[in-house]
């Protein structure tokens, strides 16, 4: 009896091996050359939601936009959420930029460098003003997603 339990073991573990992992959720966006969106939460220390905003809006969504004008992002949305939810939960901004395609969701950018030092002349503020969004984040994720809306 043992050695059929033994044999029964081995081939089912064998066929487990035989059979593609799964993972759950939403499929992969679409294929190549296809748009791209990617959500990216903000976390702040409590009280310091509006100073995060007014340094992003200041020094990080000019850079976007200037990006957006090149074609590489085809759109970007500031969110908030109107009710608060638990602390484990929370988030206090998402921003979703719609990239052209996932090359240039998960690239570089060649030209970022050169737009920042023309966007903000005085990179020493800039820095200094960038390092203190960054201080005052608690923390901060990026969220691929997939639209699975059915099409009429």
């Amino acid at each position: 009896m043992r050695k059929v339990l033994l044999a029964v073991l081995a081939m089912a573990f064998t066929l487990s091996l035989a059979v593609p992992l799964r993972a759950q959720g939403a499929p992969l966006q679409g294929g190549a050359g296809q748009p791209y969106s990617v959500e990216y939460y903000y976390k702040c220390q409590w009280g310091h939601q509006q100073e995060f905003l007014s340094l992003f809006l200041k020094n990080h969504y000019p850079l976007l936009k200037k990006v957006q004008s090149t074609g590489r992002i085809l759109s970007v949305k500031i969110e908030t959420p109107a009710y608060h939810t638990t602390e484990d939960g929370r988030w206090d901004y998402r921003v979703t930029i719609r990239f052209k395609d996932s090359t240039a969701a998960t690239t570089s950018n060649p030209d970022e460098e050169a737009f920042m030092k023309e966007l903000w002349p005085d990179q020493a503020t800039y820095q200094k003003e960038e390092q203190r969004r960054f201080e005052i984040l608690l923390g901060h994720w990026d969220l691929p997603v997939t639209d699975i809306t059915p099409k009429p």
